[in-house]
């Protein structure tokens, strides 16, 4: 397996005509690293990949509930096949991302989460991205949450303990979240110990500052079009809203009282002061 992330960008859409806000994002990482390879992928070039390179995953793939999941689990069979970085169109860049070549697997704090399972199981309280993200080819990680997607499918059962507490009328989103999303790959990070050793994680100087969520660490932020949701009514999102709002007091307090910092030892997360990512690969 190379020991560096290759240069390559990947991103995907239903085709190339995107909205302006999007064509800007893009135009940007492009004009960022003018030596960077740069692949896009449409609803077609995506079933092709999925044909031509990984055959095997057809029953997985025709299995999904959402569109989003085939996303989702497209991004991570990219970069496990090619390496480079995955970024969604909406992720805005501020900066050239070559320092980060020299690390084997990046992924980048998203935000405090709202996973009970993760929190007591594991002591992790937070959760990574998947908006953005880079690897070498064949990185075990990617491995470890490709093989975590097919779990899911094959496995329902494997998947209530991160749904409980969850409210029937919320829980579609949160079937997302767990079985090919970003919470899925919290979970393959906490689960894998040995694993996260060769992640590394871009952490902000303060994880409960809600000014530092979303962003891929000093290089980038997510802008959270969140296209892939469905546009509920009013009075849906609003019994949301509140049900959050109150789920989150209690769990925000708990964070606060762990410090600004987190980091993953042994799948268990402790409190360090001048640590900003795992390990170098």
């Amino acid at each position: 397996m190379p020991n560096r992330i290759p240069k390559l960008i990947i991103q995907t859409g239903k085709n190339s005509q995107l909205p302006a806000l999007l064509q800007a994002a893009v135009t940007n990482i492009k004009l960022l690293h003018p030596d960077f390879e740069y692949r896009f992928f449409d609803d077609e070039q995506v079933e092709k990949f999925f044909k031509e390179e990984f055959p095997e995953y057809r029953e997985t793939i025709k299995s999904f509930r959402y569109k989003i999941q085939k996303y989702d689990f497209f991004r991570y069979l990219a970069v496990y096949r090619y390496g480079g970085f995955y970024f969604d169109l909406d992720v805005l860049l501020a900066t050239n991302l070559s320092p980060l070549l020299n690390y084997g697997c990046v992924f980048s704090f998203e935000d405090l989460n709202m996973s009970w399972y993760l929190r007591r199981r594991y002591g992790m309280d937070w959760a990574v991205g998947n908006y953005a993200f880079g690897a070498t080819p064949g990185h075990p990680f990617l491995k470890a949450i490709i093989e975590n997607c097919v779990r899911a499918q094959n496995d329902p059962g494997w998947i209530q303990p991160m749904m409980r507490g969850i409210p029937t009328l919320f829980q579609p989103e949160f079937l997302v979240l767990n079985t090919t999303g970003p919470t899925l790959v919290s979970r393959t990070l906490a689960e894998n110990p040995a694993l996260a050793e060769a992640v590394t994680v871009l952490f902000p100087d303060d994880v409960c500052d809600s000014k530092n969520r979303h962003h891929f660490g000093k290089y980038g932020v997510h802008l959270m079009n969140a296209s892939w949701r469905k546009h509920y009514g009013w009075m849906r999102r609003r019994l949301a809203s509140m049900w959050e709002i109150w789920a989150w007091k209690k769990l925000y307090k708990e964070s606060c009282k762990l410090g600004k910092t987190r980091l993953v030892v042994a799948g268990k997360s402790s409190v360090l002061n001048q640590e900003k990512t795992y390990a170098k690969s």
